[in-house]
């Protein structure tokens, strides 16, 4: 597995795996969740800590993979399966076999809002807490995973990391996505956005949102 990125003092967001901090994004996350549609897949968005300090673990997607996101940095997950009784269990379902790690749901601490992702897909995005990366054995499926890596919460806050791409349609209407730099992969589209909608719910009063996220669909 890569390495974290080098993180200084500044910046550390260090209690945000706290007792106080889980409590609290508990009961935002059930909150936003209260009358969601289902997804059609479902990602891990896996918080650990690298030597005591938070941390957010990424995948590298094999480029063995047939498909749009081979090559793709991304959290561990995929479509949901009939057997999977919620997005929960999707999620999972995939980071075990990804990752090769059986994640405790105790461990989940919510679900974001469901974002759709380039092809139209609706993804959830489940919020799990998975400990000290020290204490845990990954073993990556080569098959799925080219490689793990993390990013240390007090780099993706730093705004010489945070990135913009502006896009503009035939319409005139125009947006924009985040990107995260200066990591050992650049962190861009769904991710990116999900990288976004996890730190605005971790430290709300030191990141803000500056982008739009794409609107949730009503249900037909």
């Amino acid at each position: 597995m890569a390495g974290p990125v080098g993180a200084d003092g500044a910046g550390d967001a260090g209690d945000v795996l706290s007792g106080g901090s889980e409590r609290r994004c508990r009961e935002r996350l059930a909150a936003a969740a209260a009358g969601g549609a289902a997804a059609a897949a479902a990602v891990l968005v896996p918080l650990c800590s690298v030597r005591g300090r938070p941390a957010l673990l990424f995948t590298l997607r094999s480029r063995r993979l047939a498909g749009p996101h081979s090559g793709d940095v991304s959290f561990p997950g995929g479509r949901r399966d009939p057997a999977d009784g919620d997005a929960v269990a999707t999620a999972l379902r995939e980071t075990r076999e990804e990752l090769g790690v059986a994640v405790a749901a105790t461990s989940v601490w919510g679900q974001l809002r469901t974002l759709p992702d380039r092809h139209g897909m609706t993804v959830a995005p489940v919020v799990a807490n998975l400990g000290p990366l020290e204490a845990l054995t990954l073993n990556p499926n080569p098959d799925e995973v080219e490689e793990v890596f993390t990013l240390p919460l007090a780099h993706l806050l730093r705004e010489e990391n945070q990135g913009y791409t502006h896009f503009r349609t035939a319409s005139g209407y125009g947006y924009t996505l985040p990107v995260f730099l200066n990591g050992p992969h650049k962190v861009w589209g769904l991710t990116a956005i999900i990288t976004e909608l996890t730190l605005e719910l971790l430290v709300p009063g030191r990141y803000r949102r500056k982008t739009r996220v794409p609107p949730r669909k009503a249900p037909a």
